[in-house]
């Protein structure tokens, strides 16, 4: 196995000496708190589910929910149900919705003027960020929110129908919106939100990863096609260490797995198989501040509860650890894991 740089050594020692996390108790159905105090962190957001007896179709339906991390369900009530299109039209999909990595702060479109909102998830004010986030005429179905790992910056990107408008990072507390290129596929926060991963087309079937910091300086690299096809990647704080996730192969009985990849050498470390079953493939990854890297695997087969675990895994070892495991009824329409 190739040696790790020193940003990512040190990430990893993380991993495997801090300090243990508390879960949280496992079920949704759990309501004790813990000393008598709520929760101020949710695990995940979700909305229901509504069939047209007509025409069988499926819709959201119903308010916004919480699952808190003491298992209590908040009604986030202000929070649109549906997004619109382009012309204004509410459409069948669930309003845009994003839960910070640690918990506490959830962004959502309001319902009244689908402007897009912050506030803590335990409750109190919101805090309005600038309508030029959602230009006039363009509506939220292409829209992606996604919160710093604090919650104190907010990622908008744009899919690229009909045309892709630029990426935006807006800070919270200020306002201040800085622009993304956009030619670049946005995808999400570093470990710390002083960065964001960005996946850009560089012709010729190559692809360029880019590391944007908010000074707008940028690190990039054409890395090698198993990370250029990756299903999940991630960054940490350092702003150039990138989590590679690799799917599971069931019929080849092969585990999901790990690869640390280096932004600014262009090092790939070896592959760590993690030790999950190979249908246990992680759909997120993220890194906190403090270097540990975060997966959340969920089975959320139709008609059935979704069950979702989170863990931390070693990426010089691909051991994990569950930190937390609850589930979301089989009436959801949909969910959103805190991070993601």
């Amino acid at each position: 196995m190739g040696h790790i740089s020193a940003s990512a050594a040190l990430l990893a020692a993380a991993v495997i000496g801090g300090a243990a996390l508390a879960p949280p108790p496992a079920h949704a159905t759990t309501t004790a708190t813990t000393a008598g105090t709520a929760s101020p962190a949710a695990r995940a957001a979700w909305i229901p589910s509504c069939e047209n007896p007509k025409s069988g179709d499926t819709r959201a339906c119903g308010h916004w929910r919480l699952l808190m991390g003491d298992g209590r369900t908040l009604t986030v009530r202000d929070a649109a149900t549906h997004r619109t299109s382009a012309k204004g039209r509410t459409l069948s999909g669930e309003g845009r919705f994003a839960v910070s990595g640690d918990g506490r702060v959830i962004a959502y479109e309001r319902a009244s003027d689908h402007r897009l909102v912050v506030r803590r998830a335990s409750g109190g004010p919101v805090t309005e960020l600038p309508r030029s986030l959602v230009p006039r005429g363009s509506g939220t179905d292409d829209v992606w929110l996604a919160l710093s790992p604090a919650g104190d910056r907010l990622l908008v990107s744009h899919s690229d129908d009909p045309v892709r408008l630029p990426g935006k990072i807006v800070t919270v507390a200020t306002g201040k919106v800085t622009e993304l290129p956009a030619s670049d596929e946005l995808l999400g926060f570093s470990g710390d939100g002083d960065e964001v991963l960005a996946r850009r087309d560089a012709g010729d079937n190559t692809t360029t990863l880019v590391a944007h910091r908010l000074d707008g300086t940028v690190v990039k690299r054409t890395p090698p096609q198993v990370v250029a096809n990756a299903s999940v990647l991630a960054l940490a704080a350092d702003g150039r260490t990138v989590a590679v996730l690799i799917d599971g192969d069931t019929d080849r009985k092969r585990p999901p797995r790990l690869r640390i990849y280096d932004l600014e050498s262009g090092e790939l470390h070896e592959t760590v198989k993690l030790a999950l079953k190979p249908s246990a493939s992680p759909y997120l990854a993220r890194w906190t501040a403090d270097g540990r890297l975060v997966l959340t695997v969920a089975a959320s087969d139709e008609g059935r509860p979704a069950v979702v675990r989170v863990l931390t895994a070693d990426p010089e070892t691909g051991a994990v650890r569950q930190n937390d495991t609850y589930s979301i009824g089989k009436s959801r329409y949909a969910f959103y894991a805190a991070g993601e």
